[in-house]
């Protein structure tokens, strides 16, 4: 009887929102009421429940374990923490970008945030939807948030007791890029790109090296919208961003929440026209935002890099605000040598998705590509990239299991930095390790890259025997040409216990090369090899099931063999770089049975 007078309640609370009449509303508020006096006077109901759970949105941050980790230390809000949003005015006359680039302040879910704006003069203010659903992913706050097919929800930006100054984009690339206003900031975010380097892009290269700025930009939204790598997330000294598509269906809440794979498509992929791995790294962009013509409303985003952008942008910050927080941490956030640090951070804990694989899409390992074409390193994992931080810094030598190192590498012959880790139980471990050191630009327009300053590092995995001191080996290495990122992982020999990560410079760089010395960034972790298969070897069309549907999305690819730098095969389950016969039946193999 209770639930039947709590389930009608609800129901007819819920009818509320469609009923606009306002006799009808009221007969069916005084309905309402009634039944719910009758449940708090039985004990049927509690009037504040606490225990039950919130419905959190924008849900990506759950997929990204974002919230997870603001759960495990619940003073990263962002506080402390300086973010240059570099937004585009949406109108021009004269060639003068127009102030039509702004957050709608107005709506509630930025009550009270701490946003400010960089305006120029004689131009009223007005309202970008692009901006301000990039300013509610990163400091949007409302804990009575409602859509109609998502219910009522609390609406949580990653980082949203940070400082966030917007730049409109070309007053920006005048006044701190090609002028000498100086950045104060510690993360640049920017959901703006162009398919050519241009001078603005090496001129923000440029503050990112000399400065240590954490620059994270979106990589463009695939080949459907003829989206290159856009630049300046194409840019060596900049953390490039690509997108993952949500689940399909009729469901919101589930294509908010659950997601499946980066698609060339739709997130723009490597390599980059002189030969570097692009993105970096890959996040969720579906996200409710606010309506930017409404203070009350939320609308979708849809799968487009400019969201995933401040998604990792967001929970950067929250690292930032630990680093900031204890000295042992500081220096990696370092104005020397910080933002190779994060970077190598968030790629070595990043999580790999179905299909990963350095380089092209074929059965061997890639030595000379760093990292996979449309994944980059994998997905986001913040709580891996906090756990990574936290474990500290490990100098050369003997190390943790998992650390950082911020360092400088003295050139001269044989030069080696080495870290050494001890894995007592090696069955079933991953090893992997990350190293970024940052690219040389001019001081001046047009920011000309300084090739003949810039080093090239290689990233070497060695097995020691420690009873015989030449009974090692190689395991794997990492040595791109055109990359200033180097990228491990790989399976650990159960023969051997421990293991040197080893930082030196490429066979291919000169021996008599008058630099001295490069600073860089390396990350490391081991881990457990995940056993678990997930459905997305499967589920090739992303709509969470596999079924025919799937078998004809491989079918169009049947007996394709790998003709192009794109990346991985989709359909190649068993990942020996053709789908044929072999891939159908384990396709069919894991339907989704029938219920």
């Amino acid at each position: 009887m209770l639930f039947w007078l709590l389930w009608n309640f609800l129901m007819s609370f819920r009818l509320t929102s469609y009923l606009n009449k306002k006799e009808r509303f009221g007969a069916v508020f005084f309905r309402s009421a009634g039944l719910l006096l009758v449940l708090v006077l039985v004990g049927g109901i509690a009037i504040a429940d606490d225990t039950g759970p919130v419905n959190l949105q924008p849900a990506a941050f759950n997929y990204t374990s974002t919230y997870s980790l603001r759960e495990t230390d619940p003073n990263l809000t962002g506080k402390g923490v300086a973010i240059a949003a570099v937004c585009r005015s949406l109108t021009y006359l004269d060639g003068q970008p127009q102030n039509d680039y702004r957050l709608n302040m107005e709506h509630k879910c930025f009550l009270d945030r701490n946003v400010s704006f960089v305006d120029g003069l004689g131009s009223e203010a007005g309202i970008s939807e692009h901006s301000t659903a990039i300013g509610a992913i990163l400091v949007g706050h409302d804990p009575n948030a409602y859509h109609t097919q998502v219910g009522t929800f609390q609406y949580e930006g990653a980082v949203p007791e940070a400082q966030i100054e917007v730049y409109e984009f070309w007053r920006f690339l005048v006044n701190y890029v090609f002028g000498p206003k100086q950045l104060e900031a510690d993360i640049l975010t920017m959901s703006v790109g162009t398919a050519f380097e241009d001078w603005w892009t090496r001129g923000i290269e440029r503050i990112a090296q000399t400065k240590g700025l954490i620059v994270v930009a979106g990589v463009g939204n695939g080949g459907d919208v003829f989206d290159p790598i856009l630049y300046p997330a194409a840019g060596s000294n900049v953390i490039g961003v690509g997108v993952i598509d949500s689940v399909t269906g009729s469901n919101l809440s589930k294509s908010l929440s659950e997601f499946s794979l980066p698609h060339a498509e739709h997130s723009s992929a490597g390599p980059t026209l002189d030969g570097r791995c692009k993105p970096d790294i890959v996040a969720p962009g579906n996200c409710l935002v606010p309506d930017a013509n409404s203070t009350t409303r939320y609308d979708i985003t849809g799968n487009w890099s400019s969201f995933a952008t401040p998604v990792v942008a967001g929970t950067v910050g929250l690292l930032v605000q630990k680093a900031k927080s204890e000295p042992d941490l500081n220096l990696a956030i370092s104005a020397q040598g910080g933002n190779c640090v994060m970077k190598a951070i968030l790629m070595n804990s990043a999580t790999k998705l179905p299909y990963w694989h350095k380089g092209s899409a074929d059965k061997s390992d890639d030595h000379y590509a760093s990292l996979d074409y449309i994944q980059g390193a994998g997905i986001l994992n913040a709580q891996g990239a906090y756990e990574q931080l936290i474990a500290g810094r490990g100098p050369t030598g003997n190390v943790q299991p998992i650390g950082w190192d911020n360092n400088v590498i003295e050139k001269s012959e044989n030069a080696q930095n080495v870290c050494r880790i001890d894995i007592p139980e090696a069955i079933d471990k991953i090893i992997t390790a990350t190293l970024v050191w940052n690219m040389h630009y001019e001081d001046e327009y047009p920011f000309r890259a300084l090739t003949e300053a810039d080093n090239d590092l290689r990233l070497e995995l060695w097995a020691v025997d420690t009873n015989d001191p030449n009974g090692g080996y190689l395991i794997d290495y990492s040595d791109s040409i055109s990359d200033n990122v180097e990228h491990i992982h790989c399976l650990a020999n159960p023969n051997y216990s421990s293991y040197e990560i080893v930082v030196t410079f490429s066979d291919a760089a000169d021996p008599n090369d008058t630099d001295a010395a490069q600073r860089y960034g390396l990350a490391w972790k081991t881990n457990d090899v995940d056993k678990t298969k997930s459905i997305y070897w499967y589920d090739l069309n992303g709509d969470g099931k596999v079924n025919t549907l799937d078998t004809a999305v491989l079918l169009e690819n049947l007996n394709k063999t790998v003709e192009s730098e794109e990346g991985y095969l989709l359909g190649d389950i068993n990942m020996d770089g053709v789908i044929d016969i072999k891939d159908v039946i384990i396709l069919m193999n894991h339907f989704t049975p029938k219920t």
